[in-house]
């Protein structure tokens, strides 16, 4: 069975932050692990409570960001991506922008066969943006 080991664990710093007086705080590193399975499948993670502020007038915005990719030889570490979007909620950033950069620090970070990222940003001023980056094509889908 190829399951985690401790030597996964070793490199991982965010993990367990909070625990024994140390407190998670924003952070724009993004830590992973290895794969250990070599078969095509899909890695979802999405949340509900991204925040980020608009460059212009420095009022907050808020987004669902859902990550979708297919792991090469690394995963990202959620805590690690959580400590990462939270580092946006005092940057000032048009959501087109910020969503592909997320998309890059993904691939940067993973190396990953295919990746999406996809912002959707609440309506304020009467519009909503849903913004989707990606790399790659999915080795899931249908073709």
């Amino acid at each position: 069975m190829k399951g985690t080991s401790k030597k996964d664990l070793a490199s991982l710093t965010l993990l367990g932050a909070g625990r024994g007086g140390k407190k998670a705080k924003p952070c724009a590193k993004l830590e992973v692990f290895p794969n250990r399975h070599r078969r095509a499948y899909i890695v979802e993670l999405e949340t509900s409570e991204f925040t980020c502020l608009c460059p212009a007038t420095g009022q907050p915005d808020f987004a669902t960001i859902k990550i979708s990719y297919a792991p090469r030889e690394k995963i990202v570490e959620s805590k690690s991506l959580k400590c990462y979007l939270w580092s946006f909620r005092n940057k000032g950033c048009f959501h087109e922008h910020l969503t592909n950069m997320i998309l890059d620090d993904l691939v940067s970070a993973l190396d990953p066969v295919w990746c999406r990222v996809v912002g959707n940003f609440n309506v304020r001023g009467g519009i909503g943006i849903r913004v989707t980056a990606q790399f790659g094509s999915n080795p899931c889908e249908d073709k």
